[in-house]
């Protein structure tokens, strides 16, 4: 399916949504993009709505209509159909480890960030959670998430000692969900990579440098 006739729903300010932008640039693929304002709340409207009922982005939409809401499923259609240069490995062990990798770079990095933000911003009381419903904060579990990202670094940290890249010797979907987890928790939680965490900075350096990282 041509590139041009898909439509990427998406909004700047959204870590998810930059998650693919970097995923799409490592590709050197170009998708019309439509903005979904989430500061104006656009992704409650009833056309965006009516796109992804989750009303959250980004959301990848096919010629023939099909809607992909989530950011694995958006990069496992494009990796299928654009398998060059490849991002979730090349052999079966390869694309387990990254995935493997990328999924706890999510659920132990990205999602506390998110959980530590949502439940401590005085501006989304009453939206602990992204979604169609309305939930209230919880501070504790915000302070919990801090602890959380803290103990996502020095794990991060050990595992790079030996390896250039999170998921072994290959830029993969593993180092854009880390990377966007650690800018994440700089700017919205003011948690930047602790001091002495050597690996692990090293590591950000490198990745923070690609190109692909200003998407």
């Amino acid at each position: 399916m041509p590139l041009d006739r898909m439509k990427l729903y998406e909004w700047t300010a959204s870590p998810n949504s930059r998650r693919v932008r970097i995923y799409l640039a490592e590709k050197g693929l170009k998708i019309p993009t439509v903005p979904v304002n989430l500061d104006a709340k656009e992704q409650f409207s009833p056309e965006y709505t009516a796109i992804n009922p989750r009303r959250v982005v980004p959301t990848l939409v096919l010629e023939d209509g099909t809607a992909i809401g989530e950011v694995l499923a958006i990069w496992r259609y494009l990796e299928e159909t654009h398998p060059t240069p490849p991002l979730i490995g090349s052999t079966p062990k390869e694309k387990a480890v990254a995935i493997m990798w990328e999924r706890r770079a999510e659920q132990e990095g990205f999602a506390p960030v998110m959980d530590a933000m949502r439940n401590s911003t005085p501006g989304l009381r009453g939206r602990a959670l992204t979604g169609a419903y309305n939930y209230e904060q919880i501070p504790e579990l915000a302070r919990r998430s801090v602890r959380r990202v803290a103990d996502f670094y020095t794990d991060l940290d050990l595992r790079l000692k030996d390896d250039a890249f999170v998921a072994g010797d290959r830029f993969t979907i593993a180092d854009i969900t880390a990377l966007v987890t650690v800018d994440f928790a700089t700017r919205a939680i003011n948690q930047p990579i602790p001091s002495g965490h050597d690996n692990l900075t090293r590591w950000y350096d490198t990745v923070a440098a690609r190109p692909s990282a200003k998407a």
